[in-house]
C-alpha cells in the first residue's frame, strides 16, 4: 500500500483520539463497566502505535522494524502524555490522569509485542 494510505489512516486515528479525549465528558454515553476507560485508552494506543509504525516503516524504508517501531512507540507515549495535559489545561469536564497514561503505555507496549511477534514469523519488510 502507498505510504499516503498509512499516513492518512494514522492521522485520522490520531484525530479521533483527540476528539474523543477532549470532548465534554457529558457528551459521551455513560456505560457502567469498571475501568472501561482504561481499556479504551489501551485500545486507542495499540491502534495508534500500529498505524504510525506502518507509516514510519514505509517512510524510513528500513530493512529492520526496530527504528520505525521505536519511533511509533515514543510518539504514542508522548502523544498520550500531551492529551492528558490538554485535558487538564483546556477542558472543564476532564482531568489529566496518570492511570490513563499507564493505560496508553500498556496499549503501545502491546502493539510493539504484536508487531515483533508478527515480524518473527512473517516478513514485515514487504509492507
Amino acid at each position: 500500500m502507498p505510504k499516503q494510505f498509512y499516513f492518512w489512516a494514522a492521522l485520522t486515528w490520531t484525530g479521533l483520539i483527540v476528539f474523543f479525549c477532549l470532548i465534554k465528558s457529558s457528551d459521551i454515553p455513560a456505560i457502567q463497566i469498571t475501568n472501561l476507560d482504561k481499556v479504551v485508552h489501551s485500545f486507542f494506543h495499540l491502534v495508534f502505535t500500529s498505524l504510525w509504525f506502518f507509516f514510519f516503516k514505509k517512510q524510513i524504508k528500513s530493512l529492520d522494524v526496530f527504528k520505525p517501531l521505536g519511533l511509533s512507540f515514543i510518539f504514542s507515549i508522548l502523544f498520550g502524555i500531551a492529551i492528558e495535559i490538554a485535558q487538564a489545561l483546556f477542558t472543564t469536564t476532564r482531568k489529566g490522569d496518570l492511570f490513563d497514561v499507564l493505560a496508553n503505555l500498556s496499549g503501545a507496549t502491546l502493539a510493539v509485542c504484536i508487531i515483533l511477534f508478527f515480524n518473527k514469523y512473517t516478513n514485515l519488510n514487504k509492507v
